[in-house]
């Protein structure tokens, strides 16, 4: 397995920029098409039609704007925080094999969470 953290003085430079497995520290990588984004599109449009609702209501009560603002904030935070406790729950029941895992059923596990982890990042 290759360490992420520490620099690859035994592979030439192509090579770490191009194996998918190696994921410098500090470098952005950018979503997989596959990965499913942590709010759902209609949850989004849903959420923006909120926002700019709310916008329109700032001029005749700026207070209620700005208390409606903090609710549609916290609620899109915590469909983000499902979203991420979800896939690290399913992470965790593809370990669920305990101290029986076999040394690849943890580098697999260590990706998804390496994914996981940059995602939370790049969010």
């Amino acid at each position: 397995m290759k360490n992420l953290n520490e620099p690859h003085r035994d592979l030439p430079a192509e090579t770490v920029s191009t194996d998918p497995q190696v994921i410098p520290m500090g470098t952005h990588r950018p979503r997989n098409p596959g990965e499913p984004p942590f709010i759902a599109r209609r949850e989004t449009e849903d959420l923006r039609t909120r926002w700019t609702a709310i916008q329109a209501t700032f001029v005749d009560n700026p207070r209620k704007a700005v208390d409606d603002a903090n609710s549609l904030v916290s609620s899109a935070m915590k469909q983000i925080e499902e979203a991420f406790k979800a896939q690290r729950t399913q992470i965790e029941k593809q370990l669920s094999k305990g101290s029986n895992a076999s040394t690849e059923d943890l580098r697999i596990a260590l990706q998804h969470y390496r994914t996981l982890f940059d995602r939370l990042l790049t969010f």
